[in-house]
């Protein structure tokens, strides 16, 4: 151990005439520890929002969308043959999306009606986990010659319907009948209840088997577009233009990642600009920091004067101040880590904190640690612990001990 590190450790073990020191290191220590645990807690809660929030959005949604500029898509078949020459995708399915009214005992409300094939849809959405009551079989299974459907809870509590239930889709868009145009409706029995954990989805959507959707809105053979799975989410962008390339007007290709760029961009700045505010935290640490060691060299000078006079060097001296702020700040850190860690580890285990579902998508506050987002914190906070001991160091060592030890 170099004699620099010892007098470091040295001087914040002693006990020091003026105790006011002593309280300012302390404060100096619990704000680099809280500067670090907030971050770690706010970054680590955005990180599992974002997580979440990404995993319920590709539950419902597919990795990428092919749709058509023309509002519909005839001869479908030829576009699923093309998919299967790139080795990307690994499942596809067609789907038909109209809004529609729903009608029930509850009340009616305006729905997104959504047609899908049960055979292939759970291969690309999540619809088979997410059912919470009932089953996906039952949009396949007529009863009394009457189609099934499945709903959002928060759409079936809205309307009042439960599990073998009728209810009643009425299209806005109607039929054509020798009176004119009048608005088609269709009875249907509720089969199924699904949650995907989002109010928007859970509150608004609702799944019909394709044959029924198309009977019911005249699309005959049509369909509205083609839900892609992908190996890779985060190709989706790449995958999206390998498609959109052997696909030709007036089709169009969207990946998850630009139908949800906004939201994902406003995250992103968002998790860089709490990194930005917290991080005052820890400066406010770093000058308590500065404060300390400035006090600590007032009190030392007559120590400082006695290792110049016997040989110390300027560096020496500069390096023993060093130390001592680094240490302050590494302890800080350490605690702020140790801290940050358990409660993000309390926070995931028992969810103790709710939030309103339809204001913040989600119910529980989720937490994800990522361990390049935990270092960079603790370098931040050394780092801003480094520089906050340059100022006094290099003060202390320009003091003159001949003008010291004069005057003692």
């Amino acid at each position: 151990m170099s004699f620099e590190l010892a007098l470091a450790i040295r001087y914040l073990k002693s006990k020091r005439e003026n105790s006011f020191v002593s309280l300012i290191t302390i404060i100096s220590i619990i704000g680099v520890m809280a500067g670090v645990m907030a971050l770690i807690i706010v970054l680590s809660v955005m990180n599992g929002f974002r997580k979440d929030l990404l995993s319920k959005i590709l539950g419902v949604n597919s990795h990428i969308t092919v749709l058509s500029l023309e509002g519909s898509i005839n001869r479908y078949k030829e576009i699923e043959k093309k998919l299967r020459n790139i080795k990307e995708v690994k499942a596809y399915t067609p789907f038909v999306y109209s809004q529609v009214m729903i009608k029930a005992y509850g009340g009616s409300t305006g729905i997104i009606l959504t047609g899908i094939d049960p055979a292939t849809a759970c291969k690309v959405i999540d619809i088979k986990n997410m059912i919470k009551k009932g089953s996906l079989r039952g949009l396949e299974e007529r009863s009394s010659n009457i189609a099934g459907i499945i709903l959002g809870s928060e759409l079936a509590k809205r309307i009042t319907a439960f599990v073998g239930d009728i209810v009643t889709l009425i299209s806005p868009e109607g039929k054509l009948t020798p009176l004119g145009r009048v608005p088609n409706t269709k009875k249907f029995r509720v089969v199924g209840i699904f949650e995907s954990g989002m109010y928007d989805y859970d509150s608004s959507m609702a799944y019909v088997s394709l044959k029924e959707a198309q009977q019911f809105l005249s699309l005959g053979n049509r369909i509205t577009g083609i839900e892609i799975k992908i190996d890779n989410p985060d190709e989706s962008d790449r995958v999206a233009k390998k498609i959109q390339a052997i696909l030709s007007y007036p089709l169009i290709v969207k990946d998850w990642k630009e139908m949800n760029k906004s939201l994902f961009s406003a995250l992103k700045l968002e998790k860089m600009t709490m990194f930005v505010i917290l991080t005052m935290i820890v400066l406010v640490g770093a000058l308590n920091i500065v404060s300390t060691l400035v006090l600590m060299v007032m009190e030392k000078r007559k120590d400082i004067a006695i290792l110049r006079a016997i040989g110390a060097s300027s560096k020496s001296v500069m390096k023993i101040f060093i130390i001592q702020g680094l240490i302050v700040g590494a302890v800080g850190t350490a605690l702020g880590l140790g801290a940050g860690l358990l409660v993000c580890y309390l926070l995931k285990k028992y969810k103790f904190i709710t939030l309103p579902a339809d204001v913040y998508y989600i119910s529980k506050l989720p937490v994800q640690v990522q361990i390049w987002d935990v270092a960079l914190i603790c370098m931040a906070a050394i780092l801003i612990s480094f520089f906050a001991t340059i100022y006094p160091a290099r003060y202390a060592s320009k003091l003159n001990p001949v003008d010291i030890l004069r005057y003692e």
